[in-house]
This record gives structure tokens, sequence and C-alpha cells, in this order.
């Protein structure tokens, strides 16, 4: 069964940041992911982590100046001391917090930069980080962003090129990150693109489209493509990044086949687990 991580940059937001990682863990998710984390002091974030016995399944590293609309340094050639930099403070938030996945985004296409120096500079930021956080076991994902509806201009926005990338950064730490939303705006036949890939993909984020709602309000069948990646063997976590309709509790219908299930596995005594017992 998929193994759901609840994004608390898009998931419980009518509650304060510090109060989402007990949110997530009371609805039955045993992981958590978000954005950033850095607006936060580290021992904050890991007591409240620790607090919800949650794992932190994922998050970014920095990406520059966000509310000015960057997004990322990978691809950048004239900030590497700063993304170098953004590596190293992720690096210590990632060890404190227990957390083996970071994302690593790529940035906005800047003008007149030829695009053989621009990738030239991604492969050698990606190889960068990947040996840095080798270090601390972790693993630096790369995800393909929809440029046509979400975020006009972001560089790495081709499934095809990201498996072509991951190849020439030649690490075996990084590996593809595969939104499932992101991917139906940019190409659809999901299913195909799972199996395609699937020796490269390191973590899943989910949405429905059109709007990036929850599972079960858009045009993609989930059930499906969980099934599909039960029988691939995918044991990584499936983030939850969507924008719940409502209340985020009151969106929760589409997963409580296993949030159920897994709540009940931890309500049951020791020695009397269910016989289909499948933990988030």
């Amino acid at each position: 069964m998929p193994k759901f991580a609840a994004n608390l940059s898009f998931l419980f937001t009518e509650a304060p940041f510090a109060e989402r990682f007990a949110r997530a863990a009371a609805a039955g998710f045993k992981g958590v992911e978000f954005l950033f984390p850095y607006d936060w002091p580290l021992a904050d974030i890991a007591a409240w982590r620790q607090a919800a016995g949650v794992e932190t399944a994922l998050f970014n590293l920095p990406c520059g100046d966000w509310a000015a609309g960057e997004r990322g340094l990978a691809c950048l050639p004239q900030r590497r001391d700063e993304f170098a930099a953004s590596v190293e403070r992720a690096r210590e938030y990632a060890r404190a917090l227990g957390c083996q996945r970071l994302h690593c985004m790529a940035g906005l296409r800047p003008a007149g930069i030829a695009e053989a120096e621009l990738e030239a500079a991604y492969i050698a930021n990606l190889r960068h980080a990947a040996d840095r956080l080798a270090t601390i076991g972790a693993t630096v994902t790369i995800e393909p962003i929809n440029s046509r509806l979400d975020m006009p201009g972001y560089w790495l926005d081709d499934i095809d090129r990201a498996a072509r990338l991951l190849d020439a950064i030649g690490r075996d730490n990084v590996g593809l990150q595969l939104d499932l939303y992101h991917a139906q705006i940019i190409r659809g036949d999901l299913a195909r693109t799972l199996e395609t890939h699937f020796a490269r993909i390191t973590h899943i984020q989910i949405a429905d489209n059109p709007g990036r709602h929850e599972p079960g309000t858009g045009e993609i069948h989930y059930p499906y493509l969980f099934e599909l990646l039960d029988r691939l063997g995918f044991s990584g976590w499936v983030g939850c990044e969507y924008k719940p309709l409502a209340a985020t509790e009151a969106g929760l219908a589409w997963a409580a086949r296993w949030l159920r299930v897994n709540a009940v596995v931890e309500a049951a005594p020791d020695g009397e687990r269910p016989a289909n017992d499948m933990r988030i």
C-alpha cells in the first residue's frame, strides 16, 4: 500500500505550522513534507516532529528569494557560490530532522545565457549537492514542473529531459521526484510514465487536475495509479501536495482506506495486529 506524507505547506493550513505536525499524525499520516523549513528554528521543528511521531519525508533546498519570484538556483551559473551555501544549510536541517530526501529546484530560465551553459551549471551543482548530502546518507531529487500553468519559465519542465540529466549527473543518490499533477499537465499518459521511469523514481507527489485539489476531484484516476505503484513495488513516500477544497480533514475521504487501516494498527495491542496490517 502507498505510504502517504502530508505536505504541511498545503495541508492543515487552517492551523499554525507548529500545530500541523500533530494534525497530520491525528489524521493517520506517518510522514510529513513541506516546501521550506528555514523560517523556523531547527530545534523547534525537530521538537514538533518528534512530539507528533512523524517522519520527515522531504523538503526543498533554499531556492533564492521565493517571495520575489525566484524558483531555484541550480541552473544559474552566476550563483554557484550561493547554491553551495544553500546545500550546507539544507544539510544541517536534514541531518537534524532525519530527512533522507531533499528536492533541488532548478530555477527559472534566465535571459542571455546559452542553454549549454545552463545545463553545465545544473549538472555541476547537482553533483556537488549529491556529494555533500551523501555524507549524511541523503538523496537529492529533481522534479520536472510544468511551465505552462504553474511555473512559467521553469527550466526543468520535461520528464524525458530529467531522465537524461540524471544519467549525465551520474550519482547514485540523485533521483527523480515525479509529481503526478505536473506530469499530467506536461505529458499525461501517467501509467506509462511511471513504468518507463520507475527505476529512477525516489519520491512521488500527488494532486488532481484541474485545480490541484485532492484526488477524486478531477481527471486523474488515482486508485488505478496507486495499485500500479504497488505492482511496481514502489516503497517510497507519496507526498500529498494538493490544495484542499475545504478544511483538510473534510477532504481526506479519498485516503480513508489507508488512513483508517493505519489508525486501527496503531490502536491495536501488541500481538493483535489485523491480518491486513498495511502501515502508511
